[in-house]
C-alpha cells in the first residue's frame, strides 16, 4: 500500500462541530438533521428566521433554506454577515434553481447553494468542505502520538509514522476524542461515509494496519463496542 500523500484532502472533520438546520418545512428540516447527526455532526433545529437569528452565536456552520416564514432566508443570511458571527460558513438550500436566485444567494453571503431535491450524502460533503475552509488548523496530541491533519502528518516518539489515506482519516477520526469508544458502524460513517458498500470487518481491517503501525496496544477493543485510542497504552 502506498504512503500518505500530503496533497490528498482530508475527509474527516470533528465530531464536536454543530450544524444548524434553518428550514420551516418539518420533514425536510428533520430528514436534513437526520443526515448530518449519522455522519457525526451535532444539530440545532430553527422553524423559521427568528429563532435562527436567537442561536446563531452556536452554530458552526448554517443550512439555511432561503423560504422562510416571517424573517426570510436572504434577511438572516445579510444580519448574519453584518453580526458578530459573520464568519459562520452557510449552506443555503432552496427550492430556487435559477442562476439569478444562486447568484443573489452568493452575493449575499451564502458560502455553497444546493437546490431541492438534494441527495444527503452530498448535503454531507458539502457541509464537510465549508467546515474544512473555515477550521484552523487542527493537531490531536495523545501522549507521543501527534496527529496533524492540516500537514496530514503522524508521528510517534517524534518519528514519522507513514499511512495510507484512509488509515489516516480513521486515525484523525478517533484521535479527535482519546479514551472515546467508536463503535464500527460510526466508524464507517465518518470515515467512509454513508454510501461505503461493505462490511464492518474493513474497520477491523484498517484498525489492525494502524495497531502494526503505532503498536498492538494503542487502539483498544472495547468488546461488544468497538475501538478506542489510548494515551498511555499496556506495556
Amino acid at each position: 500500500m502506498s504512503a500518505w500523500e500530503p496533497s490528498w484532502a482530508v475527509r474527516y472533520v470533528s465530531p464536536n462541530a454543530t450544524v444548524m438546520v434553518v428550514e420551516d418545512d418539518a420533514f425536510v428540516r428533520e430528514l436534513v438533521a437526520f443526515h448530518l447527526a449519522r455522519a457525526g455532526f451535532a444539530v440545532l433545529e430553527a422553524g423559521d428566521g427568528g429563532a435562527a437569528l436567537r442561536a446563531l452565536g452556536a452554530a458552526d456552520v448554517v443550512v439555511l433554506d432561503r423560504m422562510l416564514p416571517d424573517v426570510s432566508g436572504m434577511d438572516v443570511l445579510r444580519t448574519l454577515r453584518a453580526g458578530p458571527h459573520a464568519r459562520t460558513p452557510v449552506l443555503m438550500l432552496t427550492a430556487r434553481a435559477s442562476e439569478v436566485d444562486r447568484v443573489e444567494g452568493l452575493d449575499a453571503g451564502a458560502d455553497d447553494y444546493l437546490v431541492k431535491p438534494f441527495s444527503a450524502s452530498e448535503l454531507v460533503a458539502r457541509v464537510r468542505a465549508l467546515l474544512r475552509r473555515a477550521s484552523p488548523a487542527r493537531r490531536y496530541t495523545v501522549g507521543d502520538l501527534v496527529v496533524d491533519v492540516e500537514g496530514a502528518q503522524v508521528r510517534l516518539a517524534g518519528e514519522h509514522v507513514a499511512l495510507t489515506r484512509r488509515e489516516f482519516e480513521l486515525l484523525a477520526c478517533i484521535a479527535a476524542h482519546p479514551g472515546r469508544v467508536f463503535t464500527r458502524n460510526e466508524l464507517l460513517d465518518r470515515v467512509w461515509g454513508e454510501d461505503f458498500v461493505g462490511t464492518d470487518r474493513t474497520v477491523d481491517q484498517h484498525v489492525a494496519q494502524l495497531r502494526a503501525r503505532l503498536g498492538a496496544t494503542r487502539i483498544e477493543t472495547v468488546r461488544g463496542r468497538g475501538y478506542r485510542l489510548v494515551e498511555a497504552p499496556a506495556a
